[in-house]
């Protein structure tokens, strides 16, 4: 007998992201699903017999396999008596044809069944295997719900006209300017947007601390103003000492939230030396001159605006078709969601709230979330979009959502990596971009004002 406690059987191996799982190919014998219960809507209990012959042709297969890898004394590699093999392999034989056939057959039993698994299956009673004689399984298992009078084809939308301004585009040149800017040493009084390199003297908690040769910019948005404020109008050669309140998610830990006394000495004063915005600024900026360089901005922009104007319609679609569309939800799936949102919005200080009363008014938001991945599941299997989100697709969404969030491709990964274990996620969103795209086809845009 082989049950749960003996046999290394992962259930890590059940396929359960409903909307990437991949479809696997099986022998057409029939598979002996006994049946079907129903015991919730989004539950069912999943019933399967595997055939004795499956699962042996597993078991030999691996015994055959430890056999040429045996090292006996007095046989030759791959000689070996087979029940001297079984004797020493039979177990672990055993459990990894367990490891291989149930989760195939159970896969092919909800092709069957024409269910979609949301979570990882729990296998009741065990798994009680006895060789040469066929394996009885009871599964239960969250489905993604049936959802009746699909309705995603002529939603309206608003139109969102895309109109690009001479300042806007001037406002855009700026800012490459900006990105070229030079500094240089200057005899002068210190004001916003200067480069300094000070020594620094900082006391709190009847302790302190120095550092030499710091780069400091005046105005810098990430330090308290009155730092900027003390050092505004002195020279090189000057000292300003002020107290400053630091806040309380400052990232040095050690003055996080405390007041500080700061003693400065300006060594060196740099200001900054913008370029002209001409022919050789954009000729620097890979341009043939100042005009092809006004035209790449307005394009860039235009295409920011446009899909800026198709998220808010994408948006206003997902409103609709959740808010037109009421079923029950799988408790896994909405618990997956409530904790990612709390742990996203602990992580980014969105509130002080403690857990209990964050996943409170969370709730409803997490609901309508994991709504929407379910419709947008079902619709996109109905209309054959491609679930395969290929490693490119993957390598730029990654690269355009650090550059949004200035910050590096890695950490990004490595946020992801945290909050979902995987990529998985980030697959699944661009998945459903998809799918909003072609519903977004499907929509009547309203023109407006």
């Amino acid at each position: 007998m082989i049950d749960t406690t003996s046999t290394p059987f992962k259930l890590t191996k059940f396929p359960y992201y409903f909307i990437l799982n991949e479809s696997r190919y099986f022998p057409k014998e029939a598979i002996l699903l006994k049946a079907v219960e129903d015991l919730s809507t989004t539950k069912k209990r999943l019933k399967i017999e595997i055939p004795s012959e499956a699962i042996e042709t597993k078991i030999k297969n691996s015994l055959e396999k430890a056999r040429q890898k045996a090292k006996t004394p007095g046989f030759r590699p791959g000689k070996t008596p087979m029940n001297i093999i079984e004797k020493h392999y039979g177990k672990s034989a055993e459990a990894e044809a367990l490891d291989e056939v149930i989760p195939e057959f159970y896969d092919r039993a909800l092709k069957e069944a024409a269910i979609v698994p949301v979570a990882r299956p729990e296998i009741e009673g065990g798994v009680n295997f006895e060789r040469n004689n066929p394996l009885s399984l009871s599964f239960t298992l969250e489905i993604r719900p049936k959802i009746e009078n699909l309705k995603y084809e002529g939603i309206k939308t608003k139109d969102i006209p895309v109109i690009v301004s001479d300042e806007e585009v001037e406002n855009s040149l700026k800012r490459l300017q900006e990105g070229k800017a030079t500094y240089e040493i200057a005899d002068k009084a210190i004001e916003a947007g200067d480069l300094l390199t000070i020594d620094y003297e900082m006391t709190y908690d009847d302790q302190t601390t120095t550092a030499k040769d710091q780069v400091f910019m005046v105005g810098f948005t990430g330090l308290p103003k009155e730092i900027s404020e003390s050092l505004t109008g002195k020279k090189a050669g000057d000292t300003a000492e002020v107290e400053a309140q630091f806040p309380h998610d400052f990232h040095a830990k050690a003055i996080a939230g405390k007041k500080v006394l700061i003693k400065n000495i300006v060594k060196a004063v740099k200001k900054k030396i913008l370029p002209a915005i001409d022919d050789e600024l954009a000729k620097d900026l890979g341009f043939e001159n100042l005009d092809a360089l006004k035209a790449g901005a307005k394009e860039e922009i235009e295409k920011a605006k446009k899909e800026q104007a198709q998220k808010i319609q994408k948006d206003e679609i997902l409103e609709s078709l959740t808010g037109s569309h009421n079923f029950d939800i799988p408790e896994s799936m909405l618990e997956r969601e409530l904790t990612a949102m709390v742990h996203e919005a602990k992580t980014l200080k969105k509130s002080d709230k403690d857990e209990a009363a964050l996943r409170d008014e969370l709730k409803p938001a997490a609901i309508k979330n994991v709504r929407a991945m379910i419709l947008l599941s079902v619709i996109g299997e109905k209309e054959g979009v491609n679930v395969n989100v290929t490693d490119e697709e993957l390598k730029e969404k990654i690269l355009e959502i650090s550059q949004q969030l200035s910050m590096t491709p890695e950490s990004l990964i490595k946020i992801y990596a945290q909050r979902d274990g995987s990529l998985e996620g980030l697959r699944n969103n661009l998945y459903e971009q998809k799918v909003l795209d072609l519903l977004l086809s499907k929509a009547v845009v309203e023109k407006g004002e």
